[in-house]
């Protein structure tokens, strides 16, 4: 056990709380939720920050930090969907993505092919992040202030083709990295 491990079991240990406060009614919940979720999202940047600085990366973290950043994300998406603020289809495709990505470096590492977290990956981070507080944030803004809706609404978006193209990504790399782009030209060719 070590500060970057013990910051992401954190991270997990937050996202029953975030639940609970996020699908409460109280308006005062809302801001609990919200300060439960970037403290949870800053211990993502925090145990990779401190991990690589003081050498402490570990076989145990790299595989426990993405499991824990994907159950921040769904739980809160899924909640939001509970609360009606945020579209089922769209949680499906954020979690979908997830799924597939980590299903295709799995699939890579099988092979003995190593696809790293990517640029795209981490501005789909990001812009999850940024979006999901907003999203939290205007579950307790009367519907009358329009702009604060058009803003969780663009971020939301925003977070949406970021993550669809940094999903084409990974996939894309994977293909490089693999030939299996010149397996499937080559299976065009039979008859």
């Amino acid at each position: 056990m070590n500060i970057p491990i013990a910051l992401t079991l954190v991270r997990i240990v937050l996202v029953p709380l975030l639940i609970v406060f996020l699908i409460s009614s109280e308006r005062v919940s809302v801001l609990i939720a919200a300060v439960i979720f970037v403290l949870a999202s800053l211990t993502d940047w925090l145990d990779g920050s401190i991990a690589r600085r003081w050498n402490q990366v570990t076989r145990l973290g790299t595989l426990l930090d993405p499991v824990a950043d994907k159950l921040l994300v769904a739980a809160a998406l899924v909640s939001l969907v509970q609360v009606e603020m945020v579209a089922a289809w769209v949680t499906v495709v954020i979690i979908g993505r997830e799924l597939a990505v980590t299903g295709l470096r799995g699939v890579a590492l099988s092979m003995g092919v190593v696809v790293p977290a990517s640029r795209f990956g981490k501005w789909k981070t990001v812009t999850q992040y940024v979006a999901i507080t907003i999203l939290i944030l205007e579950k307790g803004v009367p519907a009358e202030l329009v702009p604060f809706h058009l803003a969780s609404t663009a971020a939301l978006w925003l977070a949406l083709a970021v993550t669809v193209i940094s999903g084409g990504h990974y996939f894309y790399a994977f293909f490089l990295k693999t030939g299996s782009g010149a397996l499937v030209k080559d299976r065009e060719r039979w008859p």
